[in-house]
């Protein structure tokens, strides 16, 4: 009982602390000020894993590993996934289940829930709502 206690927190302590850009065009500095270097820009829902945070800024690393800082208000605590490969969304979480869409790279989906054993329950921006294996996308 001990040793499973021990996993389940270690777990927890690993868990990515997942958050999404708020806004279309948010800026990613090098430094956490505005007269920092520019790095790049990112889109609305982009999902970035946040590292550490001051009062006004989140340090947070992209898909590709990139560091930046963001300011804090640019950031959502909905969570979206990014598609790393072209994938299908099923019915069910099942690779039996019918496909109810393709998903090309770097599609956004919304993410409902990921409680199913190596599936994500997503929701496409269409509305179009089902599963997706956890390694065919980032950010979960």
């Amino acid at each position: 009982m001990t040793a499973l206690l021990a996993l389940l927190a270690s777990s927890a302590a690993h868990a990515l602390d997942i958050r999404s850009v708020s806004r279309h065009g948010v800026v990613l500095y090098q430094a956490p000020q505005d007269s920092s270097k520019k790095l790049y820009v990112v889109s609305r829902d982009t999902p970035l894993e946040a590292l550490s945070e001051t009062d006004t800024w989140v340090r947070v690393r992209d898909r590709d590993g990139t560091l930046a800082w963001v300011h804090k208000a640019d950031l959502s605590t909905r969570h979206f996934v990014q598609v790393v490969k072209p994938l299908d969304v099923r019915q069910r979480a099942d690779l039996d289940s019918p496909v109810l869409l393709h998903a090309d790279k770097d599609v956004l989906l919304e993410l409902i829930d990921n409680n199913h054993a190596g599936w994500l329950k997503v929701k496409h921006r269409d509305g179009v709502v089902g599963y997706v294996r956890i390694e065919e996308v980032w950010g979960a």
